[in-house]
């Protein structure tokens, strides 16, 4: 570990790892450190994600993946079901993964193009000097030290401090955060081949519950249900109810809890010397909570950017700026959609999810876009086109635009 960098990356999960990948990859010295003492762990995430998305970042890996799926189930609360190809399912379904491998073996590849990693290093606190960030103070194995560099990045999740000490407004309501809780389970006979959903507020107010396989007969059961929903009643207890419910034989062999934000774009994600990536930058999707391939890609970007700013010597918001256009442009507008129609569908009742359930189950899903998709929910709910109105004239925008 040396005293200065050019790059330090606060967070070893997927965006900080591919920020950190990218930058040395273009020949910084890029230190990036992890407060837990194993990367990858605990986990605190559903581990499915589009395969599409996912080979732009990294070559896949069978050590890594449990499970490749072919689509996904959706359940109404009367036990409707939509059945939605791969490709179409969102980005949370392609290839189901085994987060604590995936994630160090992204570590890895940041460590092969030339990053330091450090385990078990906390950050205190960031050095600022003239209005610039200029480095971490961190503890690492019960001592203290500062270490200067040119560009920080914050990929430190939900719980994030890195924006905060920066002076970027990174708070969230309860209604901008999913609290979450998991069960990797076996002897649920689930279908290996397929994600499921189900809707409901009686099982999950404002929120769903997911089974993903995870092969050799596993299975990821999990909640997320909006903070302001949870009172006396907490994630886990629907879930434990759920669970007790649908899968009273099973056996529980893992649990995990964490929140998400789902709070859709914040206002800013940069300051002199300083970028925000993933969780920390609220990039997570606002509707499933999703947010392995935004980190990703933004983490990228950073990188990108970083090397851009140094190598003009000019670390300033002014240069960094870059980064929030190009996230903002890439992932930004589907953030900012998705959060519109979160917004509207945490107040249906489970009466207007059936009815919206009823009125996609003769729909094609195989060959439908989301022009198409709208179209067969403007028809069976009138009032959804005006709540959803600026959605449907931004994906009208952006498909003429595409075909344009």
């Amino acid at each position: 570990m040396k005293d200065q960098y050019d790059i330090i990356v606060i967070g070893a999960g997927p965006g900080g790892s591919i920020a950190a990948k990218t930058a040395a990859e273009k020949g910084l010295s890029v230190l990036m450190i992890e407060k837990r003492q194993e990367i990858g762990d605990p986990v605190r995430c559903a581990e499915g994600v589009s395969k599409v998305w996912l080979r732009k970042h990294i070559e896949p890996d069978h050590r890594w993946i449990c499970a490749d799926v072919k689509g996904s189930r959706i359940f109404s609360p009367d036990g409707s079901m939509i059945e939605m190809a791969e490709e179409i399912a969102g980005g949370e379904v392609g290839y189901v993964l085994e987060r604590k491998l995936f994630d160090r073996a992204l570590a890895c590849e940041s460590a092969k193009a030339g990053a330091d990693i450090m385990v078990k290093t906390r950050a205190t606190g960031l050095i600022i000097e003239d209005g610039f960030v200029k480095g971490v103070k961190l503890m690492h194995l019960g001592e203290e030290k500062q270490i200067r560099s040119k560009v920080v990045i914050g990929a430190d999740g939900i719980e994030s401090k890195v924006g905060r000490w920066a002076g970027i407004d990174t708070s969230l309501k309860p209604r901008d955060i999913e609290t979450c809780a998991q069960f990797l389970m076996s002897g649920t006979a689930i279908d290996q081949n397929y994600c499921y959903f189900y809707l409901g507020n009686e099982i999950a107010p404002s929120g769903y519950i997911w089974v993903f396989p995870k092969g050799q007969g596993l299975a990821n059961v999990g909640i997320g249900i909006l903070g302001s929903k949870s009172g006396k009643k907490h994630a886990i207890d629907y879930l434990k109810e759920f669970v007790g419910k649908k899968y009273p034989d099973a056996k529980i062999l893992e649990i995990d809890v964490g929140g998400v934000p789902v709070s859709g774009s914040i206002e800013r994600t940069i300051a002199n010397g300083l970028m925000l990536v993933g969780d920390a930058a609220r990039q997570s999707d606002p509707i499933t909570g999703g947010g392995i391939i935004n980190a990703m890609e933004a983490g990228k970007m950073a990188g990108e950017v970083a090397f851009e700013a140094i190598s003009k010597n000019d670390v300033s918001t002014a240069t960094l700026g870059l980064y929030e256009k190009k996230w903002r442009h890439k992932i930004g507008m589907d953030i900012d959609n998705s959060l519109i129609v979160k917004d509207i569908f945490v107040d249906f009742s489970d009466k207007e999810i059936d009815s919206l359930a009823h009125s996609l189950e003769d729909v094609n899903f195989s060959s439908m876009s989301l022009l198409d998709l709208l179209y067969a929910l403007f028809k069976a709910n009138k009032k959804l086109l005006w709540d959803l109105r600026v959605l449907f004239k931004n994906v009208v925008k952006y498909e003429l635009d595409f075909e344009r």
